[in-house]
């Protein structure tokens, strides 16, 4: 076994609170693992230090250990950007350093997916472009360089609208440097610092870290992604840095508008290659090229394979889906969601299983942070060959078009837009029908008011609402500030996701400047309200409600009350996990109970063994649309009272 790595896998309890569950991948500095923080109820990723033997501990503990502590700094630092893995700790157990990072459901990285897939389509590969340019660009501003950028450092995850692959993040900052930090820069004996193939030649022969460095490194990503092969890929690590100092990438042959992208990208003079700014804007041409209206040519996107296909930009900004394939319904991660407690009426309360459901992410790509710096370069060029005669023209075909009836963008008495239909802005607590015209978390959906958050068993609420200074901020910047505003409700919830309802260019004022942010059932409606709009002693109509740390007052195997963790109480909820689709509801009955003792144990959470038990609620609301999510809670084994001392 190598020495540094953990001497029991599954079921470790690291600093005593984080239970490894299972490995998610290996690489050079060690495993990761998913874990469940036990203070805060939720699943992180951690970060291992592993010694390959005792020769290396012994002469590279100081510097692996000095690295891992400067990866949690530097990506602590960017902590809360959009397109960036977040660290929140990091701590030292049995005397090496563990990372304790964001956790990021349903999550692929671009390598696995170009090798299992085959290659993207440059539209597609410039998308990605501009979000991973967007975090090296906001590290570079902080001085740090990344220096191992490369397509397993860049996971894509399901984001909001279901797309699978919507959500791109930069991780990984390990080898990540200050070079006017005054830091030292912490490097293995006789290895470049690194991955080969992907180094900048500069790097490769010695030079100092530098922005441009990241940006060879990105072309070569990117190449690997429209590609399927890295330009410099060779049978040796020697040949690869060998051919990134002396000899020219390979010719594309997939990347259509994207390779002179790459050209200049992967030029050899760093002081010939592409600034960011530059980049920026080239890759900005490529994904939206009908911003580009005034060029003399159509972009060419080049090749796509069929599952790449880039449909036409709809009607609806929300509904871009790069691949085509959006569903429903995000990933899954067992442990991650649920509901709490409201009102009467679905059809029979309980009886139903289903696991947690995965979270968005970012939004499309019109939401994206630079887009703000892509829309500005536009108009700069366009004012520069054009004239300002010409810009004011586009500006009154634009109007004219973003106000033909039936598009969608609603006049200035729709705050959302036609397609929403609200005629009054949405309010904090309301509740919501949704009738989604292209399926579940196609686009956006038609809403409907349920001022009584039960008499139509509404779909989900409003849960917060976010200020913009104007209708351009709230596009850019509403939906990722509801991602965060109703982040920590959604973690408690069985099978829910986030929904940002931003306000139309007219209807600005009319929706009090404000972006809704709802949070709606993933699978069906949620059947009474949410978190902190619930009422204590309310009884629970639907298993959808229930959230973590819920404490139940039991009535019947069908009555349960939400009251206060700190009197009596007969349950409470640990989390939730999922029945297979072939469990009926009368089988779940019954095999819930057992399911929860394995998947959520009690002595997880500091619930002694010998004196409490697992217990479940299952509901015909998750049967009825597939989910099938069991909420699983502890009790006494003799059915007594838990009282406020519980763990």
């Amino acid at each position: 076994m190598p020495s540094g790595s953990s001497t029991s896998g599954v079921g470790r309890v690291i600093a005593g609170r984080y239970v490894l569950l299972n490995r998610l991948g290996s690489g050079g500095m060690g495993h990761v693992w998913l874990a469940h923080d036990r203070r805060l109820d939720c699943e992180v990723a951690l970060k291992e230090i592993v010694f390959r033997d005792a020769a290396e501990a012994g002469h590279e503990r100081d510097a692996r250990v000095a690295r891992a502590r400067a990866e949690a700094r530097h990506a602590a630092g960017l902590r809360g950007h959009p397109h960036v893995v977040t660290v929140h700790d990091v701590l030292e157990h049995d005397g090496l350093p563990w990372i304790v990072m964001e956790y990021v459901a349903g999550a692929v990285d671009v390598r696995d997916l170009v090798a299992t897939r085959g290659p993207l389509a440059p539209a597609e590969c410039a998308r990605i472009g501009l979000a991973v340019l967007d975090a090296l660009t906001a590290g570079h501003e902080r001085g740090v360089m990344h220096r191992d950028v490369k397509p397993a450092n860049i996971l894509l995850a399901p984001d909001r609208t279901g797309a699978p692959y919507g959500r791109v993040l930069l991780m990984d900052y390990g080898i990540s440097v200050q070079p006017d930090g005054g830091e030292t820069r912490y490097t293995l004996a006789s290895v470049l610092v690194g991955t080969a193939g992907y180094l900048a030649p500069e790097r490769a022969t010695g030079g100092a870290p530098t922005p441009a460095a990241d940006l060879f490194s990105l072309g070569c990503t990117l190449y690997y992604a429209v590609e399927g092969e890295s330009p410099f890929e060779r049978e040796s690590h020697l040949a690869e840095i060998t051919a990134v100092v002396m000899e020219e990438p390979r010719p594309t042959v997939r990347a259509g508008a994207l390779a002179p992208v790459l050209r200049a990208l992967l030029a050899k003079d760093p002081d010939a290659r592409l600034s960011a700014a530059q980049t920026e804007a080239a890759l900005s041409r490529i994904v939206t090229p009908q911003a580009e209206a005034y060029a003399r040519t159509q972009t060419d996107l080049g090749s796509q394979p069929p599952w790449g296909q880039v449909p036409a930009a709809p009607t609806d900004p929300w509904e871009y889906d790069p691949y085509g394939t959006a569903t429903g319904s995000p990933r899954t991660i067992a442990g991650t969601n649920g509901s709490g407690p409201a009102v009467p009426t679905p059809a029979e309360p309980w009886s139903g299983p289903a696991a947690p459901a995965g979270f968005g992410s970012a939004p499309p790509p019109a939401a994206e942070p630079g887009r703000r710096r892509r829309e500005r370069s536009y108009a700069l060029r366009a004012g520069i060959a054009c004239g300002l005669g010409l810009v004011l023209a586009l500006g009154g075909v634009w109007y004219a078009l973003a106000n033909r009836p039936g598009d969608g963008s609603g006049g200035s008495g729709s705050p959302y837009g036609e397609r929403v239909g609200l005629a009054q802005p949405l309010r904090e607590g309301d509740c919501v029908v949704a009738d989604w015209a292209d399926g579940r978390f196609q686009g956006l959906p038609r809403l409907v008011l349920d001022p009584t958050c039960a008499d139509q068993a509404p779909d989900g609420q409003v849960l917060a609402l976010v200020s913009a200074a104007s209708a351009d901020q709230a596009r850019r910047l509403g939906p990722a500030r509801c991602e965060e505003r109703t982040r920590e409700l959604r973690d408690k919830l069985a099978d829910v996701r986030g929904l940002a309802v931003v306000p139309t260019t007219e209807g600005f004022e009319a929706a009090g400047r404000r972006t809704a942010c709802l949070v709606l059932g993933a699978h069906g409606p949620v059947y009474g309200p949410l978190g902190g709009h619930r009422r204590p002693g309310s009884a629970f109509a639907d298993t959808a409600t229930m959230q973590k740390r819920d404490c139940l007052d039991v009535r019947s195997r069908r009555d349960a009350r939400l009251v206060s963790c700190g009197g009596p109480h007969d349950e409470e909820v640990l989390g939730f996990t999922r029945l297979g689709a072939d469990v009926t509801l009368a089988d779940a009955r019954t095999e819930s109970d057992l399911a929860c003792g394995r998947e959520v144990p009690p002595a997880d959470y500091g619930f002694d063994p010998s004196v409490y038990t697992a217990g479940s609620w299952t509901s015909e609301g998750s049967w009825k649309n597939g989910a099938h999510f069991v909420v699983c809670t502890v009790r006494k084994q003799n059915g007594g009272t838990m009282g406020g001392g519980e763990p």
